[in-house]
């Protein structure tokens, strides 16, 4: 008998074609009446035009949110928050716009509606990763920061380009690898984990054939609730800090970069967690099979960047994003071997099979 614990997060989520209508709705039941949006600054002809369906609960648009939630993006989103009186925040986009809003709603405590246009995953947690001024990653967890209410409407993300789409899809899919393999890894986040992953690597492969298919990119949004409700359980790995480092100390740009390190970051915790890896092999129809084979292939089969090379980093980084792994490291089964995670960059720059396979 296995014993555990889960974090189930609370939260409402609202899912389907033409479901951004509900919008006004979900403000009402939060008694919301100074509503804040969050985006980016190419998002906001987008949502002017929603935020005319709130009428005068609308209180202005922020468009400071920036990749990786400088804080240099923060400080004056939370000065606008509090200059317009704001008591709900609305993001619109990926990661990066509900990423502004957590970390406006951590200070100022107001509800956040997330309508989701990418499969990151990010609002679903409570966690949030904030750039100080001194280029340091500082990582929160704070109930303030989890969104209320989740909108998923595919209809949002059929003009979304399918490179960003497709490497969105393998960050949500890096969320249930790592709770298979993190700390408090437990049955009901495996549950979630399995479905996850069976759900998007499908979808993706479909959305490959035609961007336009409604239905795969419903159930790419499926997938990408299921995968992101992992994480608070189950918690982060070597994967993310690996992905944290590349991202956020070279500059490569955050989906594409989970999507090429994800089979290498699996396939170095192949030996040490057996059952996980059936886990994740059985989501791609074979318990028996290689889980890094089968994420290794997804990346052919839906069109992704296979190698770091490919995003602009210079093999000369190589050696100097070792280093930078092997401090402050992140929890992980098997411990950090210098040489061992040097290969697996080498392997991930060069875009070839991970080792072992």
């Amino acid at each position: 008998m296995q014993s555990f614990t889960h974090v189930g997060m609370p939260g409402r989520v609202v899912h389907g074609a033409g479901r951004i209508s509900a919008l006004a709705e979900e403000v009402e039941a939060l008694d919301a009446r100074r509503v804040m949006f969050c985006c980016t600054k190419s998002r906001v002809a987008e949502v002017e035009k929603l935020a005319k369906t709130l009428g005068d609960r609308v209180a202005g648009i922020c468009d400071e949110a920036k990749i990786f939630v400088p804080l240099t993006a923060v400080e004056p989103a939370r000065a606008m928050a509090e200059k317009l009186g704001a008591d709900c925040l609305v993001s619109y986009g990926g990661g990066t716009a509900v990423g502004l809003a957590k970390a406006v709603a951590l200070e100022g405590g107001m509800p956040i509606v997330s309508i989701v246009t990418t499969y990151s995953g990010s609002e679903t947690t409570a966690l949030q990763g904030i750039i100080g001024h001194d280029g340091v990653r500082t990582n929160y967890r704070d109930m303030r920061m989890l969104p209320r209410v989740l909108i998923y409407d595919p209809e949002l993300m059929l003009d979304v380009p399918i490179d960003v789409s497709i490497a969105s899809g393998f960050n949500s899919i890096a969320h249930a690898v790592s709770s298979y393999l993190g700390k408090d890894a437990n049955p009901v986040a495996n549950m979630f984990s399995e479905n996850g992953i069976r759900a998007m690597s499908d979808a993706l492969v479909r959305l490959a054939q035609n961007s336009r298919d409604v239905d795969a990119r419903s159930d790419a949004m499926h997938g990408a609730w299921l995968c992101g409700m992992t994480l608070m359980s189950s918690g982060t790995t070597i994967h993310h800090k690996i992905a944290h480092v590349l991202g956020g100390g070279f500059d490569l740009p955050h989906g594409p970069t989970h999507a090429i390190v994800l089979p290498h970051s699996t396939g170095y915790n192949r030996d040490a967690a057996p059952e996980a890896m059936k886990g994740i092999a059985r989501a791609f129809g074979d318990e028996n099979a290689d889980a890094p084979r089968a994420l290794f292939d997804l990346l052919g089969k839906s069109g992704a960047a296979e190698g770091l090379k490919q995003l602009g980093l210079p093999e000369a980084a190589l050696d100097e994003a070792v280093e930078r792994i092997m401090t402050d490291r992140y929890f992980n089964l098997r411990e950090y071997d210098r040489a061992a995670i040097r290969t697996l960059l080498q392997d991930a720059w060069e875009g070839r099979l991970p080792s072992g396979v």
